[in-house]
């Protein structure tokens, strides 16, 4: 990082000596009339080489103390205005003394160039180094704002995958608690299933344990899960539970966030299959055409109105991840006296990097 700042600065100016030396040449030619255009170019670059010194001295004060204490904010103005104009005097005096014993004299062999600090001469120092400092300046203040606005991107970027990052893992002990709730309802009856179940349940938590945590896995493994929770659900509701699922996949190549499409399916058992008296249904359909994936899940319910409403942290939990992994998706939710009903329409090209 060290040798790349000296790099820039090396460069900057390199260029900025060039420069000044090419308008000096472009500025005496008239007045050198008769000399080569090769002597008089050697000449103003041994000019604008000597004058670096002052502007130097400037440029680095300014940078190094002057842009540090406005930053602080520990510095009184009245002190930085007083360091500025102090340094940039000494600056002009050694300008002066440059050009009056050694560039006008030596270089351009010019007999009489008036005083040491003529009005004329002193406003020609400020007017040439004061540009340099405050361009030098001015893209340090550039620097500085890309740096701080990068740091706020990192500090919004750091808190946004904290975020999803929790919300994965409340997503586990959620699909968790829902399917203990199977296994202990198929124990209470002493069903032969049980084994099963447990078996089935350990390859969902090795699914979420080892394969969830990436950030994306194919949307066939996905399906796969889908496909074990609902076998789970159906040896719990025997004959008097309907379901069906649906595909329908142009490719298998597709990828997607983990465990966003279970909740919907752990929504349509818990809150209203598990209440239901009655012969009940589940409808799955998903389908991917060209990256746009269609995803469908309909379950029937009693229609009794609940006597107290319960925040359901699963469609919390899945709303807030499709919002802070994927640009282009909507979430439709038709709660209707006998049915539940999500539409969820998603462009699986559209996630966000984080």
């Amino acid at each position: 990082m060290m040798m790349k700042r000296v790099f820039w600065h090396f460069a900057f100016w390199v260029v900025y000596w060039l420069q000044d030396a090419f308008y000096g040449f472009t500025w005496l030619g008239s007045m050198a009339a008769g000399a080569a255009d090769r002597q008089l170019f050697r000449k103003v670059l041994e000019d604008a080489l000597i004058c670096l010194t002052p502007k130097f001295i400037l440029t680095y004060f300014l940078l190094t103390t002057s842009v540090r204490q406005i930053v602080s904010g520990k510095s009184p103005i009245y002190r930085i205005v007083a360091g500025i104009f102090v340094v940039f005097c000494g600056a002009i005096f050694i300008y002066r003394l440059q050009a009056f014993y050694i560039i006008d004299p030596h270089i351009y062999h010019w007999s009489n160039s008036g005083p040491l600090l003529s009005v004329k001469g002193v406003l020609a120092a400020m007017m040439d180094i004061g540009p340099v400092a405050c361009v030098a300046v001015a893209l340090k203040f550039t620097r500085l704002q890309l740096t701080i606005k990068e740091h706020e991107k990192n500090l919004i970027r750091g808190k946004l995958e904290a975020e999803l990052k929790f919300l994965r893992h409340q997503t586990s002990p959620h699909f968790l608690l829902n399917t203990l709730n199977n296994v202990y309802a198929l124990a209470r009856k002493k069903s032969d299933e049980t084994p099963e179940v447990v078996m089935k349940l350990s390859e969902l938590l090795r699914f979420i344990l080892y394969e969830s945590s990436d950030p994306f896995i194919p949307l066939m493994d996905e399906i796969k899960v889908l496909e074990d929770y609902l076998r789970l659900e159906r040896m719990r509701y025997d004959e008097r539970l309907t379901i069906r699922f649906e595909k329908r996949l142009d490719a298998e190549c597709y990828q997607i966030v983990p465990l966003i499409l279970l909740p919907f399916i752990e929504n349509a058992f818990k809150h209203g299959i598990s209440e239901s008296r009655f012969e009940s249904y589940v409808y799955i359909e998903i389908g991917v055409v060209n990256w746009q994936l269609i995803y469908t899940v309909e379950n029937s319910k009693d229609g009794i109105p609940k006597q107290v409403s319960k925040k359901n942290i699963g469609l919390v939990n899945v709303r807030r991840r499709l919002e802070l992994t994927y640009k282009e998706y909507a979430l439709d939710i038709r709660d209707e006296e006998h049915s539940y009903r999500v539409n969820l329409s998603l462009n699986l090209k559209s996630h966000v990097e984080i």
